[in-house]
């Protein structure tokens, strides 16, 4: 709502000033299409369309010095369509006017230097950056850590005296000082970073892993790389751990180097991305990510977050084109790009092809990683196909270690897909060998106590864990959907409704919340409310055909007898 009332004004303004400048131009000079171009710029650029913003700004660009916006909008629209080098030509040819005084501008000038070791040069620039700082929370972050690595990359020298404190990228952003000079506490600061409770901050383990094989110390290294959870840690950490244990120390360097100033910046402003898109700012975040890629376009690996901006807004087109950068070399990144483009035919065409595609690409692997076949088992486990999914955990439960992180996770797996298909014993076994392993996982205590809820099966036995899951996940919305439903088991309507409103609340279009929150409002006499949310659940596409039959009974004959 916000970004559309921006374009309204935007368009407003730009009317006005149209009109101005059209009465003041002589009649030959005036185009009205070169007007038309830059507003289906603006306009292509807000519905996060950069390539049609890019061509009609091109066609445009005999406005750069009469309109007061055109520079800035245009620069920012070849950043985010990766084009970043024109972006800081174009801002160079324009320094001396008034239309580059501009945030991005002074930025882009200043990464231009940072890129070709210019530090010097940017002392005089920082001044001038120092007066958008105050804009924007942002904006003073970026200021305030850019001087602190130009005083850095100048004088070769920490300041600890430095009372700026931004938190958690506080401690990256010193980490990877203490890297950049090669000092003994780099080790220590990447630690204290990944074993942070404040989030998660693997990522952090590529680049300790990196300083430790920089030492040589590979040893330490393959002996981190056997913690690493080989199924459910991220990308990049999958690929670190599978380079470490086929013994390709060199792999690093090929994308990262805490020598490299630009390489340093680039992951600076690959967190500035990431934190814009968690606000859902994908404009701004795909700036920010584009300039990282930049600095340092070794490191493709980045250019997942970039792709999954344009996945999550559904530019395919896009989405398809960054994965083109992934190839078989290096093989977690590459299944990542199959797995990729297989939910883009998903959402472009069906299921049954989507499935076929990946089915097709998985059969050509002779030797499958554990991490691959884990990823194959997931797959058929959400396409309902669970003989097939406890086929491939039964694989991995052979071929893991006893002592493996991952052997919990693929037991509640398998288990769950068996009680799926009804067969309780095999469930619980696995369920119950699960939280042998890792007694307080409240997924797998959840899980367990709500299908024996529903069973009938135990109920002392499995409010107990729904309340211990509970205690641990207050505001997961599954959980708590559980425990609304104990209480309605066992006839406790109000307090079952107290759970199942903050459920709904959390997940007001899941259809088994809905259905639930339907069933007590209709023991708490409150009928028409509770048809309101059965329909909902009944006109959800993820609702099944079993809940579907049984809602239509509800709908018409209302709960006792249905």
């Amino acid at each position: 709502m916000i970004k559309k009332l921006k374009l309204i004004l935007f368009i407003v303004f730009f009317v006005y000033q149209t009109s101005a400048y059209s009465k003041t131009v002589d009649g030959s000079d005036f185009n009205p299409k070169y007007l038309s171009d830059y507003l289906s710029a603006i306009i292509s650029q807000n519905n996060l369309n950069s390539d049609a913003s890019v061509k009609y700004f091109n066609s445009s660009k005999i406005l750069i010095n009469k309109h007061q916006e055109f520079l800035k909008e245009y620069a920012i629209t070849l950043t985010i369509n990766g084009r970043v080098q024109k972006s800081i030509n174009i801002i160079k040819q324009n320094r001396e006017q008034n239309n580059s005084n501009f945030f991005e501008a002074k930025l882009l000038l200043l990464i231009d230097n940072f890129k070709k070791r210019k530090f010097d040069q940017n002392i005089e620039l920082l001044n001038e950056f120092k007066g958008y700082r105050d804009h924007s929370n942002y904006q003073y972050i970026i200021y305030e850590v850019l001087k602190s690595y130009n005083d850095l990359f100048l004088t070769k020298e920490i300041n600890l005296n430095n009372k700026k404190n931004f938190g958690k990228l506080s401690s990256i952003n010193q980490a990877f000082q203490y890297c950049y000079l090669d000092q003994p506490e780099t080790s220590t600061k990447f630690i204290s970073i990944i074993n942070s409770n404040e989030g998660d901050y693997s990522r952090y383990l590529f680049f300790y892993l990196h300083n430790l094989i920089k030492k040589k110390d590979f040893e330490s290294a393959l002996q981190v790389s056997k913690t690493i959870n080989a199924l459910d840690s991220n990308l990049l950490i999958q690929q670190s751990k599978q380079w470490i244990d086929n013994l390709n120390y060199n792999k690093f360097d090929q994308f990262f180097s805490c020598n490299n100033e630009a390489d340093i910046l680039a992951e600076f402003f690959f967190l500035i991305s990431n934190f814009y898109a968690v606000d859902n700012n994908f404009e701004k975040s795909n700036f920010y990510s584009n300039i990282s890629n930049y600095l340092n376009p070794k490191f493709y690996f980045n250019l997942t977050h970039l792709l999954e901006n344009y996945f999550e807004n559904k530019n395919y087109k896009k989405t398809r084109k960054l994965l083109k950068n992934f190839n078989e070399e290096e093989e977690i990144y590459y299944w990542y790009k199959l797995k990729k483009i297989s939910q883009i035919i998903h959402n472009e065409k069906n299921l049954n092809e989507s499935l076929s595609y990946i089915e097709s690409k998985f059969k050509k692997y002779s030797n499958p990683s554990l991490k691959i076949i884990y990823d194959m088992a997931n797959i058929y486990k959400r396409n309902e196909e669970f003989e097939k999914s406890i086929k491939y955990y039964s694989f991995l439960l052979e071929k893991l270690n006893a002592n493996s992180e991952a052997l919990a996770d693929v037991l509640y797996k398998r288990g769950s897909s068996y009680e799926r298909l009804k067969d309780y014993e095999s469930s619980d076994k696995d369920l119950l060998k699960s939280l042998s392993i890792r007694s307080e996982d409240p997924y797998v205590l959840n899980y367990l106590g709500y299908t024996w809820l529903e069973r009938g099966y135990k109920i002392q036995d499995a409010i107990n864990m729904l309340d211990k899951a509970y205690n641990q996940k207050k505001n997961d919305p599954f959980i708590i959907d559980s425990v609304g439903w104990s209480y309605y088991l066992i006839g406790d309507f109000v307090n079952a409704e107290k759970f199942l409103r903050k459920a709904i609340q959390l997940m007001p279009n899941d259809p088994i919340v809905n259905d639930h929150y339907g069933d007590v409002l209709w023991k708490l006499n409150r009928k028409i409310q509770a048809k309101y949310f059965w329909q909902s659940a009944l006109n959800s596409e993820e609702s099944e055909s079993e809940m579907k039959k049984s809602i239509s009974k509800k709908l018409l004959k209302g709960l006792h007898e249905s």
